[in-house]
């Protein structure tokens, strides 16, 4: 056991967890984790296999007694968001995370901690490590890529399981059921512009925006976080009429289901105009650190003296850039009409950067309906398509329609009431989730998911809270333990 979860239970849940710290497994890049899982398979003699994709599936024989019970397949994604603070060296390639226990949480050391979906790995190993459980007929599901493109479950093949119900251990807020999840789509900008030479009766500032607490782009984004494109944006467009700034540089966000933390520019101002900006900058820093100060109090906008570059953007080129970025919508577009308090649609300003070929800038959208999604999706390519940018889109991926009348439902309801002496809340979620493409290629196949509770995924800040992982191992014993017999047909 790693010393710094040492005490803390389930032992063999915390054990498998900071094994998996030490791998490295950024979207697309999951080779240590699978073959990791397959070597642990092997040394439990248990039946495993990896699918073209790079999807792990292991079998566990039921346990004596429990051989006609319904076959269950337990899911997760092997893959983690790679994030971190920039004063944080940390290389995700090869580096291992350094958890740590603060209180009643692990975090990690700078970067994201990879509970999502580390903890769900680390539950389904225990699982198969166990001897003492009593359960039916299991199946391991270990899938690629979640966070970048849903690959594994794209690549998913009919057949590659053979259970009827699934488990789904990727939610992140403990005593909520969820059934049911946003479709969603990104939409990627590729906008040309032109380089003119600085005039260098000029001086360069460089412009950051820190602070910001990010989070994911589905689960958070109604909860009034700041965007960090959005606000340097704004400088910038406000410091472009006033001060005759010229942008050389811009950069923000990084990935597209995850909102932006962090923003910086480059930019360069007639020697006149020193004075008023650096005032103007601290008064706006000022001001949003005011409207922002409930939800982000870590707020920052600075300046710092720079080196002239050799060019800025020429000023048709950064008018479209400026504008088109202002005018981009960001966060809720709709509400739910069904579901108190829900986000029905919404859309993320991603990532902006200046490239040396063009401009590229990330969005994503997310939709409970396909109507909905198709709307938000052309609202935002609408605005780039004005300013002249090539527009292209992901292939999406489908939402999960809730069925209130689930008999894995109705048993992981009953299991949690039982253990934990209340009920839990049933919902649906605004993230994306696997369930929507599995449901596609196993129609009929019956879902829930559930996991312990994570704060901040998807950016440094993420922490698990660790009294939430023994409710998750216990309640999904508890499940497999009721699962009912198979009907004869």
């Amino acid at each position: 056991m790693n010393e710094v979860f040492k005490g803390l239970q389930p032992e063999s849940v915390w054990r498998y967890f900071a094994e998996i710290c030490k791998i490295p497994r950024p979207s697309k890049k999951e080779t240590q984790i699978t073959r990791y899982i397959r070597r642990v398979a092997d040394s439990l003699s248990l039946e495993n296999s990896l699918d073209e994709t790079g999807n792990v599936v292991v079998k566990k024989p039921a346990t004596p007694g429990f051989e006609n019970r319904e076959s269950v397949v337990l899911q997760c994604h092997v893959d983690m968001v790679c994030e971190k603070n920039n004063d944080t060296y940390h290389d995700f390639d090869h580096d291992p995370i350094q958890p740590f226990v603060d209180g009643e949480w692990v975090k990690a050391k700078g970067t994201t901690l990879g509970a999502d979906d580390g903890i769900g790995i680390a539950i389904e190993l225990a699982l198969m490590e166990d001897q003492t459980l009593e359960h039916g007929p299991l199946e391991f599901l270990f899938t690629v890529d979640e966070e970048t493109g849903l690959t594994g479950a794209y690549g998913l093949k009919p057949g590659f399981f053979d259970s009827k119900i699934l488990l789904n251990l990727d939610s992140e807020d403990e005593g909520e059921l969820f059934i049911g999840c946003a479709g969603g789509k990104d939409t990627m900008v590729c906008m040309n512009y032109s380089k003119v030479p600085v005039n260098y009766d000029s001086v360069a500032y460089k412009i950051d925006v820190t602070g910001l607490k990010g989070g994911h782009s589905g689960d958070d984004i109604n909860k009034g976080l700041g965007n960090a494109n959005k606000i340097i944006n704004r400088l910038l467009w406000n410091t472009c009429q006033k001060f005759e700034t010229r942008i050389s540089d811009l950069r923000g966000g990084n990935l597209r289901n995850a909102i932006a933390r962090e923003a910086y520019a480059l930019i360069t101002l007639p020697k006149r105009f020193q004075a008023d900006f650096t005032n103007y900058v601290r008064e706006f820093n000022l001001m949003v650190k005011k409207e922002f100060k409930t939800t982000e109090p870590g707020l920052l906008v600075s300046y710092a003296p720079a080196e002239l570059p050799s060019f800025v953007l020429d000023l048709s080129s950064q008018e479209r850039l400026l504008n088109s970025l202002y005018a981009c919508p960001h966060g809720v577009i709709a509400m739910s009409p069904d579901i108190p308090n829900f986000v029905d649609t919404s859309t993320n300003l991603a990532s902006v950067k200046i490239t040396d070929k063009c401009i590229e800038i990330a969005t994503s959208q997310r939709s409970s309906s396909e109507s909905g999604k198709a709307e938000v999706v052309s609202m935002v390519a609408s605005v780039f398509k004005l300013a002249g940018a090539k527009i292209t889109h992901g292939d999406g991926y489908p939402g999960w329609t809730p069925n209130p009348n689930s008999l894995i439902l109705e048993i992981t309801r009953k299991a949690y009431t039982d253990l934990f002496s209340s009920p839990p809340k049933v919902l649906a979620i605004h993230a994306g989730l696997e369930c929507g493409l599995f449901g596609e290629k196993y129609p009929g196949l019956d879902m829930i998911s559930y996991g312990p509770t994570i704060k901040g995924a998807h950016s440094p800040d993420e922490r698990l809270k660790i009294d939430t992982v023994q409710r998750f191992w216990d309640l999904t014993v508890e499940i497999l333990k009721n699962v009912p017999e198979r009907e004869i047909s």
